[in-house]
């Protein structure tokens, strides 16, 4: 099979380690960010090229996104569209809602172009070791064909069915992330006020039934009151919209999406937007 040749756009805290891994398996040839900056700095670290405008991808196999918002994602769909070529494909790995996903694909596939939603999931860390969990939605050629790009930062790839199912998986990760998140908060703050030691407590929690990511990862940090991102409120509370009106289309209970929706709007509002998410553990503690 020919060497894959990918561009990435969105180099932020999951982006740039995730293109850093491309770069080492000799695939990476572009990267662009919607602040110059930050894709000139890669670009020189890396020495691969750093896109000013839409062209420079032109050459490109495989364009691989990881951007904030809905937004930006069909606004980098739309550039890609009249330049790429119609054998390649576009990888959109930001959290979307399905409905995205799907106008996204028929955008590009008036040019002949193919799309594939792939949201991830790991946090930061995955990223950086290489370990996401990638949920992909596509047609199958096209997640076979991109497949070497995945298998760059992912643990696990997963192709779920069609265009849209790799965001339907996404929204189903995120009612479970957003429900520990609230347990784990709230159990941690009960914990601080029964004057529990962490040093002891969270080894012991880790090695029982309630051993989870959110724990192992930012149980320490958040009773030490250290909340950088990771994965910002401002993001999840993004996520939560997403994923309450796709509960509320369903036609199912959404109590714990409720809550949490609710929580992180709190946080936003009161400026920890930027926030790591274990700065749920401040309302806990009210």
């Amino acid at each position: 099979m020919p060497i894959l040749r990918c561009g990435f756009i969105g180099l932020g805290a999951m982006g740039a380690p995730m293109a850093r891994h491309l770069h080492s398996r000799g695939l990476l040839a572009v990267v662009g960010n919607r602040s110059a900056a930050k894709a000139t700095a890669l670009a020189t670290e890396l020495q691969v090229r750093g896109a000013a405008a839409p062209a420079a991808f032109s050459g490109c196999d495989v364009v691989l996104l990881c951007v904030s918002a809905d937004a930006d994602v069909l606004q980098n769909v739309d550039a890609l569209a009249a330049v790429l070529q119609p054998s390649a494909i576009v990888v959109d790995h930001s959290t979307v809602a399905r409905a995205t996903a799907l106008d996204a694909a028929r955008r590009l596939g008036e040019r002949g172009i193919g799309f594939v939603d792939a949201p991830v999931s790991g946090g930061v860390e995955g990223a950086r070791n290489g370990k996401l969990s990638v949920m992909a939605g596509g047609v199958a050629e096209h997640v076979d064909r991109v497949r070497p790009a995945l298998d760059a930062y992912a643990a696990r790839v997963t192709h779920l069915g069609g265009v849209g199912d790799g965001q339907a998986a996404k929204a189903v990760n995120q009612v479970l992330v957003a429900g520990i998140n609230e347990a784990v908060c709230e159990g941690l703050a009960l914990a601080e006020r029964l004057a529990l030691d962490p040093a002891k407590l969270l080894p012991t929690l880790g090695a029982g039934a309630a051993a989870n990511w959110f724990l192992d990862k930012r149980g320490a940090t958040m009773l030490r009151d250290e909340f950088v991102p990771g994965f910002k409120c401002a993001h999840m509370l993004k996520d939560l919209r997403i994923v309450q009106a796709m509960a509320q289309s369903a036609g199912v209970r959404h109590a714990v999406i409720d809550q949490a929706l609710a929580d992180y709007a709190e946080l936003v509002a009161a400026g920890r937007g930027d926030e790591d998410t274990s700065a749920l553990i401040r309302l806990k503690r009210d």
